[in-house]
């Protein structure tokens, strides 16, 4: 493999194996994506209640978090993004998200005041809401399948977030 240049992401290996668990497990939460989202947001507010203060929709809501229109919309988007960047990651050797996307997803990010815990917080959240949206296929393998292009993700976000500390 090729050396990256500054500032250009190295190519991920991200092997055959990894990806068909990654595949697999996604087209049979495809059908009941809305509502594995959703728990999946849930289960993020129930490992770090505070969470729920980083989102400006859900500040002076009073709607419960599981009924809430812009909470699930939200999860929507989200869920589905990290499950498509996940896909992608061994046909395009990285994360395959535009790149208005990942500065507008940085700012957003950098200015609700997300912190690398938050980062962790998520990645179990996404991983325990996997493995109960698909419990006869869960396994070590598949978790860390998961756990990788969560990783992946979460590091080029990181990394938006750093350029654009920087560049201020």
């Amino acid at each position: 493999m090729e050396a990256a240049y500054e500032g250009e992401p190295r190519a991920i290996a991200f092997g055959e194996q990894q990806e068909a668990l990654v595949v697999r497990s996604w087209n049979a939460m495809r059908k009941d994506a809305a509502d594995v989202a959703l728990k999946f947001f849930l289960r993020v507010f129930e490992i770090q209640p505070s969470a729920a203060r980083l989102f400006s929709f859900l500040r002076d809501s009073n709607v419960p978090l599981d009924k809430n229109p812009k909470l699930k919309s939200h999860a929507m988007s989200v869920f589905t993004m990290v499950c498509e960047s996940a896909t992608q990651l061994r046909k395009k050797g990285k994360v395959s998200v535009r790149e208005t996307t990942s500065k507008k997803l940085a700012g957003t990010h950098l200015k609700a005041g997300v912190i690398d815990k938050h980062f962790e917080v998520v990645r179990s959240a996404l991983l325990d809401t996997i493995k109960h949206a698909v419990p006869e296929m869960w396994c070590p393998e598949m978790s860390a399948a998961w756990g990788e292009a969560y990783d992946h993700l979460a590091a080029a976000l990181k990394e938006e977030m750093r350029l654009l500390t920087s560049s201020s």
